[in-house]
């Protein structure tokens, strides 16, 4: 993996594809601080579709137990008065 400036990468950046295109990850740094990475497409597709995976939420996955399908129906009843 190649650590280089984001000045150093605006100089050399078709190198830096062509280190990309070869499975080389490529760090990008801005005031010494990692800010971005330069990965091929194959990378790049297979976290995007790592990632995709993860969207289902809590809910998503409580439904997926069996049971009482309006279990998490919206209760329609009006709410009671309550003295504060």
């Amino acid at each position: 993996m190649s650590v280089i400036s984001l000045k150093d990468a605006k100089a050399g950046f078709s190198n830096l594809v062509d280190q990309a295109i070869a499975g080389e990850f490529v760090t990008i740094t801005r005031h010494g601080k990692p800010v971005a990475a330069l990965v091929s497409i194959e990378a790049a597709e297979l976290a995007q579709h790592a990632m995709g995976r993860r969207q289902s939420g809590l809910l998503d996955y409580l439904r997926t137990f069996p049971g009482d399908d309006d279990l998490f129906e919206r209760n329609s009843a009006p709410s009671r008065d309550a003295e504060l």
